[in-house]
């Protein structure tokens, strides 16, 4: 089915929408995005990335026009047009039309994209018996390179993770900093269970700090878990009692091993299976209602 897409204040029919060979994002990777989900008809966590989206767009000095309230309002009315109940939601904002230098200044007015749709990050298969991960051959590029709390439109180390995924037979990748401590997935957040606590790696190791991450650490606190920010390497991974990832578009999955070493019983384990149950309550019930005069939406 065709989509309606938000594209620069206006809702359009996903064939007219026209984004310029000139567009600064498609040239040079110059742009933001955020992805966000819709459960039951309610945006999760709106105010969180909206959050998040302009503080990228602060460092990159890209103005995004109406300010967060406008896009979040946009972000709704995106949902509302596609009548969607559950969606997962890609904003971008590239620094628009300029000519083919590099120079930000060329570029007058950004470009603004909102597309809701659906994802699946893994076969929901996976999420009943687990992933199996592979430690990826690249790193991840140090802050003093590139920051990775700014979530810009260049992903290239992790569409590269992916190829290697590919190449080497598993749905996933575990990338690791310059010192060699686990980092993340392509694009999740990885979490490791030692002695009943929740170990993830702190911002310092060069993470994105997720927004379902966040929430994560929240509700296994609220359940009485044990939950640190500390570094780890492959070591203390294939080590682990369990695993499991967090993103927006993966929402919780566990993961059964690494590199060929089962991690703890090599099956998804009780913990990340009480999380991703209590995410996934959580998330149905907490949100931006989409319908807010429809008896429909919870």
């Amino acid at each position: 089915m065709a989509r309606t897409i938000y594209f620069n204040g206006a809702l359009l029919p996903e064939d007219e929408v026209r984004i310029s060979p000139f567009d600064h994002g498609f040239l040079y990777g110059d742009g933001i995005f955020e992805g966000i989900r819709a459960y039951q008809g309610r945006v999760f966590k709106l105010d969180e990335h909206m959050e998040r989206l302009f503080a990228s767009a602060k460092s990159l000095m890209l103005e995004i026009p109406g300010g967060p309230h406008h896009m979040a309002e946009a972000v709704v009315a995106t949902v509302r047009a596609n009548q969607l109940q559950d969606a997962y939601i890609r904003l971008v904002v590239s620094r628009g039309p300029g000519d083919l230098g590099l120079d930000p200044r060329r570029c007058p007015k950004p470009t603004v994209l909102i597309i809701a749709d659906t994802i699946e990050l893994f076969p929901e298969s996976l999420y009943e018996v687990g992933l199996p991960l592979a430690s990826a051959t690249i790193r991840r590029p140090s802050g003093d390179v590139l920051n990775p709390q700014i979530k810009s439109l260049n992903y290239l180390n992790s569409v590269l993770a992916k190829i290697e995924a590919g190449q080497r037979g598993v749905p996933e990748m575990v990338l690791l900093n310059q010192l060699g401590h686990v980092v993340e997935g392509t694009g999740d957040n990885i979490f490791i269970v030692r002695g009943g606590a929740l170990v993830t790696p702190p911002r310092s190791a060069g993470i994105l700090p997720g927004i379902t991450r966040a929430t994560v650490m929240d509700l296994a606190r609220e359940e009485g878990y044990d939950v640190r920010e500390e570094n780890f390497t492959l070591h203390e991974l294939y080590n682990a009692d369990e695993c499991f990832l967090t993103g927006t578009a993966a929402e919780i999955i566990a993961a059964i091993s690494c590199d060929g070493r089962a991690i703890g019983a090599g099956v998804p384990g009780p913990i990340a299976q009480a999380m991703r149950a209590r995410f996934m309550e959580y998330a149905a019930s907490h949100g931006t209602n989409v319908y807010p005069d429809l008896s429909m939406a919870h």
